[in-house]
């Protein structure tokens, strides 16, 4: 009864559309979920997000959960996990991705999962880490343990927005570094972001990983797909 009356006057919204959740649902409502704009990239080799990554190192597979809309209901889910405090939020849209990929056999043998990192500094502003929170909801679905302190941000770098391929590649070519390369001999790898634009953080962090020259393998996967 308390907390339909909270609900009467503080009424627990849908991030993608606004409109109010009924029990049972949980920061997205049951209708934006059916109808957000999954890639199905995980389905096929070579798709887009594969493309983006062509030629420029080793990898295994690619893929993103969603299309990137601006002024849409995925943006203003990105908006929410990444400024607002939406770490649940990450976990959750993680773990609906986790359940789709473990059903293909190229993501049945991933050893880790490891976010990309963010630079302490943000770190301690932001509080949180979206990408390892959406690493968190794949760990939980694909039953996968998460390397979240491997891979580190040693160089903060500026923001990537309106930069160029190649500038945001400069950016960021060399601020990772590897804690404790021996844990990764041999392993399979599944690289996280929350979004590929033109995938330079990414290729940075696979690159600073592939350098160790232990039989790493990599695969990548974002919550969204704005190339």
């Amino acid at each position: 009864m308390l907390k339909a009356l909270l609900n009467l006057f503080y009424p627990e919204l849908c991030l993608a559309c606004g409109n109010g959740l009924v029990e049972g649902e949980t920061y997205i409502c049951l209708d934006c979920k059916l109808n957000l704009p999954k890639t199905d990239f995980h389905k096929y080799s070579e798709n887009p997000a594969d493309q983006i990554f062509w030629g420029r190192f080793p990898f295994q597979r690619a893929s993103s959960y969603l299309y990137f809309e601006k002024a849409a209901g995925v943006q203003k889910i990105l908006h929410n996990i990444k400024y607002q405090g939406g770490k649940q939020l990450a976990k959750m849209v993680g773990y609906w991705y986790g359940s789709d990929l473990k059903s293909i056999n190229s993501y049945q043998n991933i050893d880790f999962i490891i976010p990309v990192p963010l630079h302490k500094t943000k770190l301690k502003t932001r509080g949180y880490n979206q990408s390892e929170w959406f690493a968190h909801g794949l760990s939980r679905a694909m039953n996968v343990p998460i390397q979240a302190d491997n891979l580190v941000r040693i160089h903060k770098s500026e923001t990537q927005t309106r930069k160029t391929r190649y500038r945001r590649w400069e950016n960021v070519s060399e601020i990772f570094a590897v804690e404790h390369p021996e844990l990764l001999n041999n392993k399979h790898i599944l690289l996280v972001d929350d979004v590929v634009t033109t995938g330079a953080t990414i290729e940075a962090c696979a690159q600073k990983l592939l350098a160790l020259n232990c039989g790493i393998k990599i695969s990548i996967a974002t919550i969204a797909f704005a190339s």
